[in-house]
């Protein structure tokens, strides 16, 4: 019985191998959808990188820049035309006056002739741009035919309904201490951006304003470069304005600090300042700050205290790299002159110590932070308040710290952005005078104003 059942299923799988092997499906996939244009895309591509390239902030920036310029330069000459009509005695004193104002109206000439050259370049940019931009829309509208699915068009209306959603959140107000403008709540611009009498020359420096100038001084604006391998300077430069400062015209010249560079009491460093018509910075070599009286032509230092980091020790830092030798920053506001600076018994964290003037100056009240100096890019003071910046991005600094010296208070959460025009910012300057943030960077002059309320 059973030798019945297994001769069947035995002969039932021989006749299943021995048979035909089945036939193979191919299909044929024919598409009725033009081929993408993927050579146009390319060059709508290029042609929009083009166009970023072309139009930036930097042209309006410099168009701006020369337009203050011409704004602050014709109330001065026209004073200066008052005093002559006033005073003129037809002798010497007439002839200086003269003299005064032939000179203001070449400066002025050449700031309308640099103006007028802008404007065209500027003019002529905007309307190959307008064409350009024209043509890309017309070849975009072309391309998104080819968009069957319509990713592109479902992408946009989820971005819009995104955007409608999106909750509008409060900025965080950093603290402030006693300031007469008010809350420090902002920073705008650039107001003014300009590569100055040397474009590219020398990367390392400090520019500003001296919130304490010396009679007939009030307008001026001072100028420190790096000129000795990127670390050491002998002398400021000085111009009589903000116009003198953009076209490269500088009246007073130089002073120098000594003939030799570097050398005993020259500076060491871009963090510079310019208070009551003397310059503090960081002497030759020394952990100590330099005072030089810009009329006497004289040099005094004050010593900081031992432990102190100098000679490139005690950086700031950005995310890939160290700004060299600025181990001491010197910052002004409304009430004078400060130091920022590290220690080795502070473990690297930030001091902060008040200057009082004199010859010597000496060092008033001391303050110990939390917050550790390599994880910084700069600082300033304002309204008695100090304040850290960070890199973000080559277009980004951020304002994150501030330290109130009236409260004690500490702040890690400022959330303040400043729109940067080159990547590094070397030295940074609070202007008590008009507000202003003064900016070093990479050779080019950069302000920003800052916002109380």
């Amino acid at each position: 019985m059973k030798l019945c059942v297994i001769i069947p299923l035995c002969a039932l799988f021989t006749l299943t191998q021995q048979g035909p092997p089945q036939d193979q499906c191919v299909c044929d996939l024919t598409n009725s959808e033009k081929a993408f244009p993927h050579a146009k895309l390319s060059t709508v591509e290029d042609n929009a990188s083009k166009c970023n390239i072309n139009i930036n902030p930097k042209k309006t920036l410099e168009l701006e820049s020369l337009m203050l310029g011409l704004e602050r330069r014709l109330p001065q000459l026209q004073e200066d035309v008052s005093v002559l009509e006033r005073e003129n005695d037809s002798e010497l004193y007439g002839a200086l006056s003269l003299l005064v104002i032939e000179n203001e109206l070449t400066e002025i000439k050449k700031l309308i002739k640099k103006l007028n050259m802008t404007t065209q370049g500027h003019h002529r940019l905007t309307t190959d741009t307008n064409d350009q931009l024209k043509d890309l829309i017309t070849e975009m509208a072309k391309l998104e035919k080819y968009d069957t699915l319509q990713v592109v068009k479902r992408k946009q209306a989820h971005e819009r309904l995104k955007k409608g959603l999106r909750p509008t959140s409060q900025p965080t107000q950093p603290p402030h201490g006693i300031c007469p403008h008010g809350r420090f709540l902002n920073i705008t611009g650039p107001r003014i951006y300009t590569a100055g009498e040397y474009p590219g020359s020398y990367m390392y420096g400090a520019w500003g304003r001296d919130p304490k100038p010396e009679v007939g001084k009030e307008n001026w604006y001072w100028l420190v470069m790096l000129t000795s391998s990127n670390i050491y300077a002998n002398y400021v430069r000085l111009y009589s304005s903000l116009s003198s400062l953009i076209v490269g015209v500088s009246g007073p010249g130089n002073i120098e600090i000594h003939s030799s560079n570097p050398t005993t009491n020259t500076v060491q460093g871009p963090n510079v300042v310019l208070y009551g018509g003397a310059l503090y910075y960081n002497c030759y070599k020394k952990y100590a700050v330099c005072r030089f009286n810009l009329t006497t032509k004289t040099a005094t230092t004050m010593q900081l205290p031992e432990g102190t980091r100098f000679n490139s020790k005690g950086n700031f830092c950005n995310l890939d790299a160290c700004y060299s030798y600025t181990d001491l920053d010197l910052a002004t506001d409304e009430s004078g002159v400060w130091v920022i600076y590290t220690t080795s018994q502070d473990f690297g964290n930030l001091v902060l110590s008040k200057v009082e003037e004199g010859e010597p100056p000496t060092l008033n009240q001391t303050w110990h932070t939390s917050v550790f100096k390599q994880g910084v890019s700069n600082t300033f003071m304002a309204c008695g308040v100090l304040y850290a910046t960070r890199y973000v991005s080559k277009e980004v600094e951020e304002i994150f710290y501030s330290f109130d010296t009236s409260t004690e208070v500490e702040k890690f959460n400022i959330g303040i952005f400043i729109k940067k025009m080159s990547p590094n910012i070397y030295s940074l300057n609070y202007s008590p005078v008009d507000q202003m943030l003064h900016a070093y960077c990479d050779s080019f002059m950069v302000s920003y104003k800052v916002v109380f309320g």
